[in-house]
């Protein structure tokens, strides 16, 4: 209902900047020699095309859809993973319960979710468990190094050792308790030589 309100406004608000706009070229056209009106009415002009613009581009933003994605594991390791990501990585736990494990990166801005396989609760399309490959990760860091030496000294098998890339990444990868690669990567442009 709030919605409609506020489209219905918006589109009001477009209608009466498209009269105004009619009726100051109108009134332009009939003070064409009053030299301060004309100037006036220049302003008013402009600045009726560009509230006009800034509300055609602004409602364009509005209608876009705002995602974030969640990536979820059918898996029977929910403790081992829990304790891998909070122990190694940081993240901290959003929701927990006997079937379903929510994690959060540090910053808040991503999750991962832990489901228990052919859980009665679940469709039988969430039933199947994941069978630990062809699944990575990437996690996008700040301090890449101070993370690599801060996993080896807790003696988690590096993968992948730390290493730079031709395209400018400097990235190591690990592996979670699923089976789960996970690239851990900053990323900067390449070096010219």
């Amino acid at each position: 209902m709030v919605l409609h309100q506020v489209k219905h406004l918006e589109d009001d608000s477009v209608r009466f900047i498209q009269l105004l706009k009619a009726d100051l070229i109108e009134f332009y056209i009939v003070n064409l020699n009053n030299k301060k009106m004309k100037r006036l009415l220049t302003i008013l002009t402009i600045a009726c095309l560009t509230t006009n613009a800034f509300s055609q581009s602004n409602s364009k933003i509005k209608n876009q859809n705002k995602m974030k994605l969640n990536a979820g594991v059918l898996t029977t390791k929910l403790a081992e993973s829990k304790t891998f990501y909070t122990n190694n990585l940081g993240f901290g736990v959003t929701f927990e319960n006997e079937f379903y494990l929510l994690l959060h990166t540090p910053n808040h801005e991503a999750e991962i979710s832990f489901l228990l396989p052919n859980h009665p609760s679940q469709q039988a399309f969430f039933h199947k468990p994941f069978l630990g490959q062809g699944m990575y990760l990437t996690i996008e860091v700040d301090d890449v190094d101070k993370i690599y030496n801060n996993l080896k000294k807790k003696g988690i098998v590096i993968k992948i050792d730390i290493r730079n890339e031709p395209w400018g990444d400097r990235h190591f990868a690990i592996e979670d308790p699923n089976g789960i690669g996970i690239d851990i990567v900053k990323y900067s442009p390449p070096q010219n030589k």
